[in-house]
């Protein structure tokens, strides 16, 4: 790791300390959600343009899911690949809007179909409510992917820290059939593990922009009991084998407190033999990809998470009879 933040990084950081209302967990859900979505638009940069965008609404296990649908430039118009993208946010935070520069560089780097469902948030809708929106959305994608123009042979997801944490699930719960087959799972600086234990959270949990204090309240608010900290489905590293999930390209941030845990997830789907792109960010914080307009990295890194996707999908190729 660098000594310190990368120079954009401490600039972002610095900025914040002047601009933020209050800590998130020093509010109500509701004026977190106002904080958070008075901010965001402010750290993005000018949105790419994509071939189109189309908002649905699709039937889901606990009601409505809001979907929007990208197509990017030099995407083919049938059997395009595809990406799941799951906003971060803590579990309670985020919408359609939020992360809506990610996608559009996905779609246009990526030549492919990206969607983002809005799924539900913690606490009005704790585990496993927002996984099970998710599953939904990955399941209308397999199910109606001719209307969509996409191959339901190559569909990925992806998702950034709370997103990145739903991602890694689902790609465990593709292994029996509960989803559909993934061909990738991309993963920004992922929460794997609920117990908060990793030494990043003592290195980094004060100054780096999220915080000790934050994560464990946005954790405490999407469990039901402590007993979800520990099942699979919350926390993917405490799963007995990650045997049989998806090639995975993993981004870790060096100034981050999920840095511990994105580390080790990725060391143990290297050890249950599943290919691995591990790329590391050692200035970067937690949540730059979010943050085009001050840190130009935030485009790199998702022009290095779908390289691995395509390196992915050429091996399959090249092993698939």
């Amino acid at each position: 790791m660098t000594e310190q933040p990368d120079e954009n990084a401490r600039r972002l950081l610095d900025l914040g300390k002047g601009s933020k209302p209050r800590a998130f967990e020093d509010g109500t859900p509701e004026q977190a959600r106002l904080d958070y979505n008075a901010g965001f638009l402010s750290v993005q940069g000018a949105k790419e343009t994509v071939t189109s965008i189309e908002d649905r609404q699709i039937d889901g296990p606990n009601g409505p899911i809001n979907l929007r649908v990208y197509r990017g430039t030099g995407a083919p118009s049938r059997d395009a690949a595809a990406l799941l993208y799951l906003h971060g946010g803590g579990w309670m935070l985020g919408n359609l809007d939020s992360h809506d520069e990610i996608c559009r560089w996905f779609a246009n780097i990526a030549q492919c179909v990206v969607i983002c469902p809005d799924y539900r948030l913690a606490p009005e809708h704790k585990f496993p409510a927002g996984l099970m929106d998710c599953a939904a959305t990955l399941t209308y994608m397999a199910q109606n992917a001719a209307e969509l123009g996409i191959d339901p042979l190559h569909i990925a997801v992806a998702g950034d820290s709370a997103g990145g944490n739903l991602a890694a699930v689902l790609a465990l719960m593709a292994r029996s059939g509960e989803v559909p087959r993934l061909a990738a799972q991309l993963l920004i600086y992922p929460n794997t593990d609920a117990a908060q234990t990793a030494d990043s959270y003592r290195r980094h949990g004060e100054g780096f922009g999220l915080t000790l204090s934050t994560m464990r309240w946005f954790r405490d608010h999407y469990v039901r009991s402590n007993e979800d900290i520990l099942d699979w489905r919350v926390s993917p590293l405490r799963a007995e084998s990650l045997a049989g999930a998806a090639p995975a390209f993993v981004l870790v941030a060096g100034y981050d407190i999920l840095a511990d845990e994105g580390l080790a997830y990725a060391e143990r789907l290297r050890e249950d033999g599943i290919p691995v792109v591990l790329r590391q960010w050692p200035g970067q914080i937690h949540g730059f990809v979010s943050m085009g307009k001050y840190i130009p990295d935030a485009r790199q890194a998702v022009e290095d998470a779908v390289a691995a996707w395509r390196s992915f999908e050429e091996v399959s190729d090249r092993t698939t009879p």
